[in-house]
């Protein structure tokens, strides 16, 4: 099939000001934006504001959830179709984060009409459409609007078993903590921006569907789990750690890294909403001796469309830590 790119002149990525979800505003400033909106008094809203979770789930009849949710962000890479299917993994990544199974996806898109060619948006949107026909969820319409800055993504809606929710705030102490994908995909995206590189196993990596995680999660039993995206693994642990009342160890050589990131941080291609992230989760963090300040970027990275940090052995996918009992929630790094 034939893509259609942008101009040599200009790369898809230079419209963006930033890398996919490593755009999104930092946790600290969006906490204290929505502080005060928490707390929906319905007794059908199972999960809403109050845990930052990555879905909403409302109760319906016949004992069924509705899960609601939407994501979108700027250019992440130069290909416009594979921008398209890693921004509707992404979406559809929140809906498989709570245990649910999505149903129909509705296109978000800001395009610069007078800047891109109208072909190249039609490629976004067939990457968006190839994934959710693999995701088995159909892509039905959406809304666009004239935007100096391109824009995708998706809302989606999903379902799932009220009782067999996986929730951020349903995390316990004693168990180990299992993550489905590598991490350092936003230090390569941050690189492909800057130096033109193309990095194909980290695009693999960002349009693998967490279906099949998330389906191995719920047959091991587990409970919680999160999807690790802008805020970094530091950042999505520490939300749960915080929204469950526990701790965690983490075992920073346990954690698997994306090829060629480690080396792409040694040369300096850190995204700003990585430095971001670990600014704020700096302070619940415990640092071990052997444990430097490049290990606590690479903790810290902001990904786009990671994999499942599930609280919980997930056969097929390494452990990583463990939780544990706390007086204040925070993380161990060692």
């Amino acid at each position: 099939m034939t893509q259609v790119d942008a101009t040599p002149a200009k790369r898809l990525t230079d419209y963006a000001h930033g890398g996919g979800c490593s755009c999104k505003i930092p946790a600290g400033e969006l906490e204290d934006a929505v502080r005060g909106l928490t707390g929906q008094n319905s007794p059908d809203v199972l999960v809403g504001l109050d845990d930052g979770d990555d879905a909403a789930a409302v109760r319906i009849a016949d004992g069924t959830a509705v899960l609601s949710t939407a994501d979108f962000f700027p250019p992440v890479v130069d290909s416009a179709y594979d921008w398209g299917a890693i921004a509707a993994a992404n979406a559809l990544s929140d809906i498989y984060a709570m245990g649910g199974r999505p149903v129909v996806a509705i296109n978000l898109v800001g395009w610069p009409r007078s800047e891109l060619p109208m072909e190249l948006m039609t490629e976004v949107l067939r990457g968006g459409l190839d994934i959710g026909t693999q995701a088995g969820c159909p892509v039905i319409g959406g809304h666009t609007i004239d935007d100096p800055e391109p824009k995708y993504g998706m809302a989606v809606t999903g379902i799932a078993d009220p009782d067999r929710l996986l929730r951020n705030d349903a995390a316990e102490a004693g168990l180990p903590i299992s993550l489905t994908k590598p991490i350092g995909v936003g230090l390569l995206n941050n690189r492909h921006k800057v130096t033109g590189e193309r990095f194909e196993h980290a695009i693999a990596s960002m349009t693998t569907l967490n279906r099949d995680a998330a389906d191995a999660a719920l047959a091991a039993g587990a409970r919680a789990a999160t999807d690790v995206t802008g805020f970094g693994l530091l950042g999505h642990l520490y939300k749960m750690c915080r929204a469950s009342g526990i701790g965690a160890v983490l075992e920073a050589s346990a954690v698997p890294e994306i090829d060629g990131a480690r080396q792409t941080l040694n040369d300096g291609f850190i995204p700003g909403g990585t430095r971001r992230n670990l600014d704020w989760v700096r302070p619940h963090l415990q640092i071990g001796s052997g444990v430097g300040e490049n290990d606590l970027l690479m903790l810290a990275d902001a990904q786009t469309s990671g994999g499942l940090l599930v609280i919980g052995e997930v056969p097929g996918y390494p452990v990583i830590g463990y939780t544990e009992v706390v007086e204040r929630p925070g993380i161990t790094i060692r």
